[in-house]
């Protein structure tokens, strides 16, 4: 029998402490009195939210986990694989994934983390269905997105304006009907010294000197190209098109790392696809990074955007820069938000 991987259920979690833009520009008022104005018209952001300062990212993804398990009808101890996409972990070494685990109670669970920035959240998807594809002892695979990376970045730092903190998760299973269907990648490591934290690892490990000069920090050093999102998410959705088998037409929903709002627009323009094929949550929620995704497919799951039958496109871009696509036919979702 073939074996699919199908997401079967999903949940996010979105913490309860708003920020809004409004105290934006007032915490930068002295220094950059017109960045927060600036950013705000150029990407739709309106607020973010934050979770208390002594919860770690494993916190947020948490709560998201056991949502999408509730949705799934299944126990901690159903998970056969975890996997964690995040590019602001509790750790450098051990995997956020095994600390997942521990807080989760999923005790026959193996883990993993996968690293590539917003592009982590479909790169988990596929990796998942590979799994669940050639192994047939696994039943379930819990994938995870979860972003705080307001807290890795300097108090005088601006760009604070796109970090929220927040988690958004899926539960796959193994079926004989797709379920998935295929998926891409793309990259260009020459952009990797323009946004990032840049030593405590082996480059640089963690000094004083690096610590008070500030490079343990999130930094945005050089901004990327429009043309790399704007370019590189349609080029990655007529890839998976054609290595998919279907048309850009028979696509239902198709959803970007939520960043900009503009971008998704003149991208959907470009595919010649109308804006109601695509989700947004950057309004309300801010950057949420490697969870955006997992966030935007939970939300339009609640809102009755994806329906069983339906073609659903994922499309991560993210710091490096990396990203990464991938395809799902949805063949059933629990009715109802997380």
């Amino acid at each position: 029998m073939n074996r699919f991987g199908q997401i079967i259920a999903t949940g996010s979690y979105l913490p309860e402490i708003e920020v809004s833009n409004d105290a934006l520009r007032r915490r930068f008022s002295d220094d950059f009195p017109d960045f927060i104005d600036s950013m705000e018209a150029s990407t739709g952001i309106k607020r973010r939210w934050y979770a208390p300062d002594d919860w770690a990212t494993s916190d947020l993804a948490l709560r998201a986990a056991e949502r999408a398990l509730a949705r799934a009808g299944r126990s901690p101890e159903e998970i056969d694989l975890i996997i964690v996409g995040t590019d602001s972990p509790d750790y450098i070494t051990p995997a956020t994934s095994v600390v997942l685990q521990h807080k989760l109670g999923a005790g026959n669970a193996g883990t993993f983390d996968i690293g590539c920035a917003c592009a982590s959240f479909p790169t988990g998807l596929a990796t998942a269905a590979g799994w669940l594809s050639t192994n047939p002892s696994l039943r379930t695979v819990l994938v995870v997105g979860v972003y705080m990376m307001r807290k890795l970045a300097a108090a005088d730092d601006p760009t604070v304006f796109f970090y929220g903190d927040g988690a958004g998760a899926a539960v796959l299973e193994a079926a004989s009907n797709p379920g998935f269907v295929v998926a891409a990648t793309q990259a260009d490591g020459s952009y990797h010294g323009n946004w990032g934290i840049y030593s405590g690892g082996t480059f640089e490990p963690a000094s004083v000197e690096s610590v008070e000069a500030g490079r343990t920090q999130v930094r945005l050093v050089e901004r990327y190209p429009p043309e790399i999102n704007h370019e590189g998410w349609p080029r990655l959705v007529r890839r998976l098109a054609s290595e998919g088998g279907f048309s850009l037409d028979e696509i239902d929903l198709v959803l970007f790392t939520q960043v900009r709002k503009p971008s998704i627009e003149l991208v959907m323009e470009n595919l010649g696809l109308p804006l109601e094929r695509t989700h947004t949550i950057m309004e309300e929620c801010g950057y949420t990074g490697s969870a955006c995704l997992a966030m935007a497919l939970d939300d339009a799951v609640g809102r009755g955007r994806v329906k069983p039958g339906n073609l659903v496109v994922l499309i991560g871009s993210g710091v490096g820069y990396n990203q990464a696509g991938c395809a799902f036919r949805v063949q059933r979702l629990p009715e109802g938000k997380s």
